[in-house]
């Protein structure tokens, strides 16, 4: 239900039942909180942050277009940004990824100390799978590509206010790609491939000789390959190797 059916639903509510008032100006961002113009408050409340004024007038045009969002406000800085926050009250921000961090001011940081339930939409150029986990790490609810603003900003906003995350499709299938390697490359630990060879030939007995005629390489490079991995495992002797090669599960068949 959206728009002015839900607006007279709650007013029928309201008539019937005045107790329910002061209920449904309590309700969340979605439902009716109190707002400035009107006794109910019926859509997600924006606030576009974008230091070029024309962008700001098109993404606040884009967003009023709802019926079921409201741009609330607009500001062109970080510190702008925090003081429409405190006096606006809205649930989701809208900020363009250059302003992520300005100067010694951290947006996300400030927000989670002063207003933890605000929500940020951060839209950006960038569309790589790193510059969107940072975005994310950062405490970002979601990430749309302003090259795809005018499909994908309004779905964004409401699925961040309703308390979910937003990315991209395409991006989305690359950031678990790099989640999977870096679980792979976790697992495997520090070693490479051919060094955990050497360590399970070594832990299951065998001398750098016979290392080096399985491997089909010479002697000293056996040597060189134990000597990395104790180095790099930290461990002096066979008994540690035998114990870290048990850990890692490749003394199994």
């Amino acid at each position: 239900m959206r728009g002015r059916a839900l607006e007279f639903h709650l007013l029928r509510v309201a008539w019937q039942d005045p107790a329910r008032l002061t209920q449904l100006n309590q309700l969340g961002p979605v439902g009716c909180r109190r707002g400035r113009s009107r006794p109910f408050r019926l859509s997600v409340r924006v606030l576009v942050v974008d230091d070029r004024p024309s962008a700001r007038v098109g993404l606040a045009l884009l967003v009023s277009a709802e019926d079921d969002l409201e741009a609330v406000g607009e500001a062109g800085s970080v510190s702008d940004a925090l003081a429409e926050v405190r006096a606006l009250h809205p649930d989701v921000i809208v900020l363009d990824a250059g302003l992520c961090k300005q100067g010694e001011t951290d947006i996300f940081q400030a927000l989670a100390q002063e207003h933890p339930p605000v929500k940020v939409l951060v839209l950006s150029v960038q569309d790589e799978p790193p510059d969107l986990r940072e975005a994310l790490e950062l405490g970002a609810s979601g990430y749309v590509l302003k090259q795809a603003v005018e499909t994908e900003l309004v779905p964004a906003i409401r699925e961040v206010a309703a308390g979910g995350r937003y990315v991209p499709p395409e991006l989305g299938a690359g950031v678990i790609a790099a989640e999977t390697a870096e679980r792979r490359r976790a697992e495997k630990g520090p070693l490479s491939d051919r060094e955990r060879e050497v360590l399970r030939l070594l832990a299951l007995g065998h001398t750098n000789q016979e290392i080096a005629q399985q491997l089909h390489i010479s002697v000293r490079t056996s040597e060189a390959h134990r000597a990395h991995i104790m180095q790099k495992l930290r461990i002096s002797t066979r008994a540690e190797l035998v114990q870290y090669a048990l850990g890692k599960g490749l003394l199994e068949p």
